[in-house]
């Protein structure tokens, strides 16, 4: 397996990011097929906003992947798996093209049943407020290019 650019959690200086990186072990920790977080990496982040971090988990039973995407801030929480997503890049554009799904099956009205769960309301609102959101994360940070590990 290839090992993306990704900095240990306890080398995270920024106390906002370190916030972001125990939502991301905690989230993980609450799965019912999560026995326990062995690690969490940043793989990139704005502090106090957004973070994107590999966990590394052992899982209660075989078939459930052990390397992990979380995606936790100002937005709702959301693991995707690391195969197909080598980098916090990827990572990062997955989670908003499954969001986006999300948001399409609310405005239509749709079964959310094969989306990513979302802990909210399906409300028109809610998922407004994740479009303009999703916006922002598509327009200024997907954009951009810069691959750093961001505000570590």
């Amino acid at each position: 397996m290839h090992t993306p650019a990704v900095t240990p959690a306890a080398d995270i200086r920024n106390p906002e990011v370190r916030v972001l990186s125990d939502a991301a072990k905690t989230f993980l920790s609450n799965q019912l097929w999560c026995r326990s977080v062995e690690s969490v990496s940043l793989g990139w982040a704005i502090a106090g906003v957004l973070g994107v971090f590999l966990v590394r988990i052992v899982p209660d039973r075989p078939g459930i992947d052990d390397t992990l995407w979380v995606v936790v801030g100002d937005l709702p929480p959301a693991y995707l798996v690391y195969t197909g997503n080598p980098t916090w890049h990827d990572a990062l554009e997955s989670y908003v093209l499954e969001m986006e799904r999300w948001v399409a099956a609310v405005r239509s009205g749709a079964s959310l049943d094969d989306v990513i769960p979302v802990r909210t309301e399906p409300t028109e609102e809610h998922a407004e407020m994740l479009a303009g959101r999703l916006r922002f994360v598509r327009n200024e940070i997907l954009a951009s290019g810069d691959l750093s590990p961001g505000d570590a």
